[in-house]
């Protein structure tokens, strides 16, 4: 499965373990960005993900910021694209299996 993920800069450390989880256990990972601390604005990388997601270049997308709701707005935004805003393994499962979400969205700064 191919997977494209994104954060801005609040989300970075928690995509780059992300992105190193997900390569152990054979998924091909398109990261796109961001690749540095310096402050951005995550509706770029929204875009970026969402975008492989609805042209079919990826399966799913993984977005990262700050609170994770910012990503899941502007993702939700492009058609076809069915961002859900995830805290735990109740909500991850239920927005894939009843939503068919398409893209996992979640916050740096609110999870442990």
């Amino acid at each position: 499965m191919k997977i494209a993920i994104g954060s801005d800069h609040a989300g970075l450390n928690v995509k780059d373990k992300i992105v190193s989880f997900l390569r152990k256990y054979g998924y091909l990972v398109i990261d796109c960005g961001t690749d540095e601390p310096k402050s951005c604005d995550y509706p770029d990388f929204a875009k970026k993900v969402s975008e492989l997601v609805r042209d079919k270049k990826c399966e799913m997308g993984v977005l990262i910021c700050g609170s994770g709701q910012g990503m899941a707005i502007s993702a939700n935004k492009i058609k076809g694209i069915r961002a859900a805003l995830c805290w735990n393994k109740k909500s991850t499962l239920l927005s894939r299996l009843h939503n068919n979400a398409n893209i996992f969205c979640s916050g740096a700064r609110l999870l442990t």
